[in-house]
């Protein structure tokens, strides 16, 4: 089994706006956006530092999904609501946990 996740940090004084621009996107996408899950977490370290982190199954339905030109848009709208721009990391995926069990790939 293979795994990948995209994770965004950002940094914004515009929250409420992208979390808008986000609802948006998925009520226009439904459930074809190509992600399993997404989690979107404020840094309490850092006010106004944010990480959303996406989950696909494979790195080629992220790259696919990255190459849609309505996420390629989202993307343009969300950096501009941005302090900073954005920056991405691609990650695949070595493992994942919940609770005490482990499942090592």
């Amino acid at each position: 089994m293979t795994g990948f996740v995209q994770i965004i940090e950002f940094q914004t004084s515009r929250i409420e706006e992208i979390r808008e621009l986000v609802d948006e996107m998925r009520s226009e996408l439904g459930t074809s956006g190509g992600a399993v899950r997404g989690t979107v977490t404020a840094d309490s370290d850092r006010p106004g530092y944010y990480l959303n982190i996406v989950e696909f199954e494979s790195r080629e339905s992220a790259m696919e999904n990255s190459a849609r030109p309505e996420i390629s848009q989202f993307a343009g709208r969300m950096a501009a609501l941005c302090d900073v721009p954005p920056r991405f990391y691609n990650l695949d995926v070595v493992e994942t946990w919940e609770g005490s069990l482990a499942d090592r790939r």
